[in-house]
Order: structure tokens, then C-alpha cells, then sequence
């Protein structure tokens, strides 16, 4: 089972956390499985950019982001060459790590999950 470490975040985890997950379940599924209250407005179905993380380690061991995704990706805050929205990027057979960015894009953050 691939290991996914989320570094610290000083509002969504600020202890960071390390995870065993399941191949094929999004970053955005593991984080709210593990109390890790990333911001989705959209619900997790790729209409927003308030997900959005960046892998820092095992990128290419992620499903290929589509069209649509790379779409919004362009309008993330803080945008890098290895960022993802966590409800598109799925896990693979790879450890990997992930960042989630100081800021979003989300102008009316929902209660927690």
C-alpha cells in the first residue's frame, strides 16, 4: 500500500500527517478520511480550484491530470509544475507527498466535513 505523507499545514494539518492509502482514491478523499479538512467548494467534482495541492514527491506515479483539470489549475493561486487538484489527482502504486498551499482561490470557505 503506497504512503502518503501531507507535510504540515498551519490550518489543515499542522502536525502534517503520514497515511497508508488505497490505490486509486484521490488525494481529497484521503485527506477528509483522515480529519484533514481541505477546502473543496465545489464538492470534489473538478468545477473549482480550492483543492488545489501540490505533490512534491511522486508525481508521475498520479493518474494523468485531463483537460478540464488543467483548465482550472490555471486559475489556482501559487500554481506549480507539480500541482493538482486533490479531487482529480488519484494515488497510484507510488508514495507520495503532498503540500497543500497557504492560500486558495476560495472566497466563501464552507464549515468543515
Amino acid at each position: 500500500m503506497p504512503v502518503v505523507t501531507f507535510l504540515p499545514h498551519e490550518k489543515f494539518c499542522p502536525e502534517g500527517l503520514v497515511v497508508e492509502a488505497q490505490a486509486g482514491t484521490s488525494i481529497l478523499e484521503l485527506a477528509h478520511e483522515h480529519h484533514i479538512e481541505m477546502e473543496s467548494a465545489c464538492g470534489g467534482v473538478c468545477a473549482c480550484t480550492t483543492c488545489h495541492c501540490v505533490v512534491r514527491k511522486g508525481f508521475d506515479s498520479l493518474n494523468e491530470a485531463d483537460e478540464l483539470e488543467e483548465d482550472y489549475l490555471d486559475k489556482a493561486w501559487g500554481l506549480e509544475a507539480q500541482s493538482r487538484l486533490a479531487c482529480q489527482a488519484i494515488v497510484g502504486e507510488q508514495d507520495i507527498t503532498v503540500e497543500i498551499p497557504k492560500y486558495s482561490l476560495n472566497h466563501a470557505a464552507e464549515a468543515p466535513h
